[in-house]
């Protein structure tokens, strides 16, 4: 395995942002350069501790779902292949894990979408019964399967800060109604068809996040990550049980520890032993081996 990306350097291109995962490139006024690097958060904290390949895990998954859903929705993918836009001394730093897009401008709301009760949407039900004021029924144990996918954005939060959820009248407040209507209806179909997937390859994806932009003429584009186990909760259907949450494929082993060290959650975070280093990409990599093979 190629040694960690903890940050890129591509002194070919302008670097516009660095985020929880990736670094952001401009290639010209109408393309960017996403590199995934092995950096990993928790509780909203970059850790200092990368996991190896684990940027190229998330790059061969989006470019999977992007792929696969292509017909519910254009993606911000140019087709272009990310060698063609950095010199050969950069080939290093983004081999398998850098994509090229176009320039849109992103939304100011994750869409989130839930099957499952879980996460932050348990912690809502369980204090007044609903998820970003949507009612449900009474009596829902944790991790239990909901009647239909529930579409329930938050704000997008800048590093550091928690994004918080927010009612379908504040989405539509902040994005007008008829987009607010197609991100909804774009969100529940890109689940319901990747999450029919996924059950057949022995996972259920329990919740996840989308985000879109818009172009010059106002189409909307999926942008970002698809469905990875970043954006994702990705439960092995065989573990499923309703009262707990499964274990799940993403950087769990990380929280427990985390949890278990007595940190504060505050930066800067404490470095994390090989040993979970090495279990939690290992759980990434078997998610990408089980959705894709």
């Amino acid at each position: 395995m190629a040694p960690a990306l903890l940050q890129s350097h591509i002194p070919s291109l302008q670097l516009l942002s660095r985020g929880k995962v990736r670094d952001l490139y401009a290639v010209d006024e109408h393309r960017l350069l996403i590199v995934a690097t092995d950096r990993l958060s928790a509780f909203d904290v970059i850790l200092p501790t990368p996991i190896p390949g684990k940027g190229t895990v998330l790059t061969t998954i989006s470019q999977f779902w992007f792929d696969r859903l292509s017909h519910v929705i254009p993606n911000h993918l140019t087709g272009d292949t990310p060698e063609s836009v950095v010199q050969a001394s950069e080939y290093d730093q983004i081999s398998g894990r850098a994509i090229v897009v176009r320039r849109l401008k992103p939304l100011p709301v994750e869409a989130v979408v839930r099957g499952y009760l879980a996460g932050s949407g348990w912690k809502e039900y369980q204090n007044d019964g609903r998820i970003c004021g949507i009612s449900l029924a009474p009596g829902l144990t944790q991790a239990a399967s909901l009647p239909q996918p529930l579409f329930t954005p938050s704000t997008k939060a800048e590093i550091g800060a928690h994004d918080e959820n927010i009612s379908y009248a504040q989405t539509q407040q902040l994005l007008g109604a008829d987009l607010a209507t197609q991100v909804r209806d774009v969100s529940i179909a890109l689940y319901t068809q990747a999450a029919a997937y996924a059950r057949t390859r022995g996972i259920l994806i329990a919740d996840t996040k989308f985000e879109f932009g818009l172009d010059e003429h106002g189409q909307l584009y999926w942008i970002d990550e698809a469905l990875t186990p970043d954006s994702s909760r990705f439960w092995p259907a065989a573990e499923y049980r309703t009262g707990s949450n499964p274990p799940s494929f993403d950087k769990q082993f990380v929280r427990d520890w985390l949890e278990a060290s007595g940190w504060n959650k505050q930066p800067p975070a404490p470095p994390l032993p090989e040993d979970i280093a090495v279990k939690t990409g290992q759980k990434y990599r078997e998610a990408v081996e089980r959705l894709i093979g």
